[in-house]
């Protein structure tokens, strides 16, 4: 272990309140210390300020009741922040606890930076036959002996074991030209300015929604994702001949980029939605369609034939309007859409004004020279016939109607911190969101992708929905 840890290390653990890296804290610090041959072992209890969840609780055997009387952070941060300052940090899964870290340091107005390596990789690296590479299952795997797994100076132990027992199963040059590697990647961020690195190596590894701005204050692009920082790495990442990555590339100068998490993919979706809709982001296309929604509404003739013609949400309120067939983003897809059941079905192009027929009135649409028309532009079949079918053809169209009485509140909740969310809607319609109680906020809106994301979620067995 002398060549790898030829420099000073801190394999550090943290517990915490929970996983969210902005709202949760610090309850206890384990840190193995490393100076060549000698090796010190520190820990402190740590009062968050804030109660610790009983989830929380039970998993790491940390109660309310041992942090009373702990200090706080701000009372340890000196101490802790020396004892750290000038180590190669080492943790499992280093960037949640260094995130933590940081966070916490900067609540205090002190500045912490260290090179991390996160012991995750160096398993994978060096057991990639293995798939799992938790803690846990290195624990297992390696009959690491664990008398208080999750307490944080015993997971910081078991850190150090498996490095120890991987230098005598791989040998001590492995694990060195391992963690070389990993120590020296090439990092996304190098290139970008110092602030946009900073506000990027912000982003939690959590779900939510992002969005980045030009120098001009121009959006350029809103995403989703599960994990905020690694998707936004994905946008600034080197591309080598012949990868192939899903993530949007970004070639104009991007100056600062605006992050929110979620409690669900729900709330996530919802969110994307006001963003894209509010800022309407260049290297989005998809912003640029909304707000632009039509349907098929039947209107009688002076034939008493029944004529689907297609209306915008612009003309007619379509959470208070009967008997709508289907939403469009414009009139040339409902045509189209119109086009297709009429072939389908036999109806009459020509009646339901899809086809123009440019004759004298009577002639045989084209269809019916191919007989899929039953005749009704040549006087075949008669009005009452022909709208029956279309009638029974547009069913599975029809906007379904509202099925509350009134406004209803889509609830997500965070079982760790007991956060609750409601996304209020009313005829399909956006309303707003307020958490825990709070005030509405959010632009009121009704889209066609509103309504497909809530009445996705109306279909889930386990969807919380509660009358306003």
């Amino acid at each position: 272990m002398n060549t790898l840890f030829a420099q000073p290390c801190a394999i550090i653990d943290l517990e915490t309140t929970g996983g969210n890296i902005a709202r949760d804290r610090i309850t206890e610090v384990g840190v193995v210390l490393i100076d060549g041959e000698r090796v010190e072992r520190l820990s402190w209890l740590v009062n968050p300020g804030q109660p610790i969840p009983p989830f929380i609780e039970n998993m790491t055997g940390i109660s309310n009741e041992m942090v009373a009387g702990a200090p706080p952070f701000s009372e340890l941060a000196d101490e802790l922040l020396a004892t750290l300052r000038g180590r190669l940090l080492l943790a499992h899964n280093a960037r949640f606890d260094y995130g933590f870290l940081r966070n916490e340091f900067r609540r205090h107005g002190l500045r912490f930076q260290a090179r991390a390596l996160c012991t995750v990789k160096l398993s994978r690296r060096l057991y990639p036959q293995h798939f799992k590479h938790s803690l846990d299952s290195l624990i297992a795997r390696h009959g690491i002996e664990m008398p208080e797994r999750h307490r944080a100076l015993a997971d910081a132990e078991a850190v150090y074991r498996f490095l120890q027992i991987a230098v005598a199963e791989l040998g001590r040059d492995k694990v060195e030209h391992e963690a070389a590697q990993l120590l020296s990647q090439p990092a996304e961020l190098s290139s970008l300015p110092a602030e946009l690195q900073q506000q990027v190596e912000d982003m939690p590894d959590s779900a939510g929604v992002y969005a980045m701005f030009g120098e001009d204050g121009r959006a350029l692009y809103i995403g989703r994702a599960t994990n905020l920082y690694r998707k936004a790495l994905g946008h600034f990442a080197e591309r080598k001949p012949g990868h192939k990555s899903h993530e949007v590339r970004i070639d104009e100068p991007v100056a600062r980029v605006e992050w929110r998490e979620s409690l669900s993919e729900f709330g996530a979706r919802l969110l994307e939605l006001q963003w894209l809709g509010r800022w309407q982001p260049v290297h989005n296309p998809r912003a640029r369609m909304m707000g632009e929604v039509c349907t098929l509404q039947l209107q009688a003739g002076d034939d008493a034939f029944a004529r689907p013609v297609p209306v915008s949400a612009r003309d007619i309120d379509f959470t208070r309007t009967a008997d709508l067939y289907g939403l469009f983003r414009h009139a040339r897809e409902a045509r189209k859409a119109l086009a297709q059941i009429a072939l389908a079905q036999g109806l009459c192009q020509s009646v339901l004004g899809v086809e123009q027929v440019t004759s004298r009135k009577g002639a045989p649409c084209a269809a019916y020279r191919i007989r899929r028309c039953r005749g009704a532009c040549v006087g075949d079949e008669g009005a009452d016939s022909h709208n029956a079918r279309l009638l029974a053809a547009l069913q599975r169209l029809k906007v379904k109607p509202w099925p509350f009485e009134g406004a209803v509140a889509v609830a997500e909740r965070d079982e760790v911190c007991g956060d609750v969310v409601e996304h209020l809607f009313d005829r399909w319609c956006y309303l707003g969101s307020r958490r825990n109680g709070g005030a509405l906020e959010g632009e009121p809106a009704f889209d066609l992708d509103y309504y497909k994301l809530l009445e996705s979620e109306l279909r889930k067995p386990d969807r919380d929905v509660s009358p306003q």
